[in-house]
């Protein structure tokens, strides 16, 4: 509000630079009367809106019952009425003095007397006109009486007999014939004007009164007829300085005339302005009282609202200190220990809050912390209700433990054997800390083990349970992996050395007792050493298979086509029993791959298909391709008759399989290659009938980039 102040004081002291330039310079006045008419307006205009804004503010506050804006109102009205009643009294006397004032400047006998004298100077300069036209007439009679050559040579002559001081003869078109001045410094006559010849050539004299202020001259032209046949006319000049003083004198008379004619006219704005000035004056005044009457009405109400919306903060638990009247009255000093006592309550606020926040924030790490555990995390209470879990808890088991956690653990309708082991995990253990390994079942019945550990928390921090559990299922394939490698590698030892010398004792006995045996006793040594021979050859074959899967080598990748590995291997099986139908993805990415390994796993994959339904009459294999997130995926299904629940646990098991004379290998060997190949495998069995295996291998890095390009972009691989 004080810069309120401070414009307003501005502008009234424009608006008095305005008056009194007006008043003294009538000139500047009436060029500059637009722009003093719109900067009035528009200060009127601006005063105008301040007072409407402020006074609708106050009366919002009245409405909203604000504290202290029913003694901020009647403050504005008080100081309003002392402003409004001595400023309309003096307005109203200042409009009527200005107006008689004004009109008192212009009288009658004084226009009137401006203009006679404004008469008298034309008079006094149309008689040496009307002198000047007579004298030129005479010259020019006598001039006519002059043969050409001569006239020119009697110019100087006749122009002294004339009295002017500039004597000029042209041709009627204008053009200078001779001339004669009264002193030899005095320029050349000016010369006449296309009009003014054309008034000549039409017989008549042309008089004129030419020249600025304070040197006028009077110029005359008349024609000079030709006295001779064949003549050509002439024309005339005469020209004479009016006197200094009379110019100067008529100049004067009529400039005082043009100021009062001016004067006479802008009458009316003159007034006008004056009484636009004194109406802003007034309005400055007016908003001037209102707005000091607003100043100091806050002044003397803020005390009073600082102190009532303190209490009312306070009382809803706001403690934030509240700004104080640094003053030496009394209501400063009671602000003043108001705002100490609040800031001393707002320390002790931010104190407990302080806490409270270091709690939170400890809270806040340790749930970041179980966030990003890969392990899973269960938190139970001192009934074993679940109370929290973390993400790797979700992700382990696959669940979301929706409604999980408001049963009891030994009573949860899904994870049920979980739930059970954590129960007895720790009703069998006297001590605080155990651990315990299980074995769940996916929804796909592939086994799934984890390895629990259990923990009793303190009675200090509210007692209860937390369980963490790691899926090893990889782990534990790992190590069997491992474990039948090592078998192996003895068994492909051990047994194939033997081998060969049974084989070869087999073949030497059919070659030493061929000759010295019976028909009879021919055909069945031949029929035993054959067996032993054949069987020695599968036993070789057998532990060729477990070498190979001791031996696996390690993968060579590089980014291959799995379509063109499919269309490659798929040539193999054109004669195939089975009914193939190949649904490879268009534009699949290229995976990280060993070729070699690869054929072998897709050949492995097709083989098995068919065996499983070799006893069927119309028998259908599936083979694809599709991607699926930065992996590509190859499935392979049948129509068989799937596998047993029993089998499919261990499936990958070396020596596990449903053939008759299977060795067991063939997908121990595909899981082997997969594991090798940083990808994962899946066996389900189809609700339709038959079963499938889905493969998942990584893409080249480059395709891996351009993948995570597409979900960012919000597209997904197409499958």
């Amino acid at each position: 509000m004080k810069v309120l102040l401070i414009v307003a004081a501005a502008f009234g002291a424009i608006l008095l630079f305005l008056l009194a330039t007006a008043s003294a310079n009538t000139a500047l006045f009436a060029r500059h009367y637009p722009w003093l008419i719109g900067l009035n307006v528009v200060v009127a205009i601006a005063l105008a809106s301040l007072l409407i804004w402020q006074l609708r503010q106050l009366w919002r506050e009245h409405r909203q019952k604000v504290f202290g804006s029913r003694l901020k109102l009647r403050l504005m009205l008080f100081f309003g009425l002392m402003a409004v009643i001595p400023g309309a009294l003096i307005y109203g006397v200042s409009v009527q003095f200005l107006t008689k004032s004004i009109e008192s400047w212009f009288d009658v006998r004084v226009e009137k007397a401006l203009e006679s004298g404004l008469a008298l100077g034309r008079s006094a300069l149309d008689a040496q006109l009307a002198d000047l036209m007579d004298k030129a007439q005479g010259v020019a009679l006598e001039v006519a009486d002059f043969p050409e050559p001569q006239q020119r040579g009697q110019l100087n002559r006749m122009r002294e007999q004339a009295g002017s001081e500039t004597i000029g003869l042209f041709t009627q078109s204008g053009q200078l014939i001779g001339s004669a001045a009264s002193s030899l410094g005095m320029p050349t006559p000016p010369l006449p004007t296309p009009t003014q010849l054309q008034q000549v050539r039409a017989g008549r004299g042309v008089g004129a009164i030419e020249g600025g202020a304070g040197d006028l001259y009077v110029r005359v032209l008349v024609p000079v007829l030709a006295r001779k046949l064949g003549a050509e006319p002439r024309v005339l000049q005469l020209t004479h300085a009016v006197p200094a003083g009379v110019a100067q004198n008529a100049e004067a008379v009529q400039e005082v005339y043009r100021d009062y004619q001016e004067l006479s006219l802008a009458r009316q704005g003159l007034t006008q302005i004056y009484a636009l000035t004194l109406t802003l004056a007034v309005l400055l005044a007016l908003f001037a009282a209102f707005a000091l009457a607003f100043v100091m009405a806050r002044r003397l109400s803020a005390p009073l609202s600082i102190l009532a919306e303190g209490t009312q903060a306070v009382a809803a638990g706001d403690f934030t200190p509240r700004q104080a009247i640094y003053s030496r009255d009394e209501l400063g000093v009671l602000t003043q220990s108001f705002s100490q006592m609040t800031r001393q309550l707002d320390d002790a606020r931010k104190e407990a809050e302080r806490h409270r926040a270091e709690v939170e924030s400890g809270r806040a790490y340790l749930e970041s912390i179980l966030a990003n555990l890969s392990a899973g995390v269960l938190v139970f209470d001192s009934r074993f209700l679940l109370r929290n879990a973390n993400e790797g808890a979700l992700a382990i088991l696959d669940d979301n433990f929706q409604g999980l956690f408001s049963e009891l653990v030994d009573a949860w309708p899904r994870q049920r054997v979980l739930g059970q082991a954590i129960r007895e995990g720790f009703a069998g253990r006297s001590g605080s800390e155990w651990h315990s390994q299980i074995e769940l079942e996916r929804p796909n019945g592939m086994p799934q083990i984890l390895l629990l550990r259990g923990s009793k928390l303190p009675e200090a921090s509210g007692g209860g349970y937390v369980v963490v559990f790691d899926d090893v299922t990889r782990l534990v394939a790992a190590q069997r992996s491992a474990a039948w490698g090592e078998v192996a590698r003895r068994l492909a030892h051990e047994i194939k050395n033997p081998l060969t010398p049974i084989q070869l004792s087999a073949e030497r006995l059919q070659m030493k007792l061929a000759d010295k045996l019976a028909n009879g006793d021919v055909d069945f040594l031949n029929r035993g050493t054959q067996t032993i021979i054949n069987q020695v050859q599968a036993m070789k074959r057998m532990v060729d298979d477990f070498r190979d899967y001791a031996r696996l080598p390690a993968p060579e990748v590089a980014p291959l086509d799995l379509n063109d590995l499919i269309r490659e291997v798929l040539g193999l099986y054109e004669n195939s029993s089975a009914e193939v139908a190949v649904r490879l993805a268009d534009g699949l990415p290229l995976v990280l791959g060993d070729a070699t390994q690869m054929r072998q796993i897709i050949h492995n994959l097709l083989r098995n298909a068919e065996d499983a339904q070799e006893d069927r009459e119309h028998a259908h294999i599936e083979i694809g391709t599709r991607t699926i997130g930065d992996r590509a995926e190859l499935f392979v299904a049948d129509a068989g008759p799937g596998f047993p629940p029993e089998i499919i646990a261990r499936v990958f098991e070396p020596y596990v399989t449903t053939k008759a004379k299977g060795t067991g290998l063939g997908l121990a060997i595909v899981k082997k290659i997969v594991d090798e190949h940083h990808g994962n495998i899946d066996i389900t069995n189809r609700p339709q009938g038959g079963a499938q295996v889905s493969i998942r291998l990584p893409l080249s890095p480059r395709q891996t980039e351009q993948a995570q390009a597409k979900v960012a972009n919000g597209t997904h691989p197409g499958r």
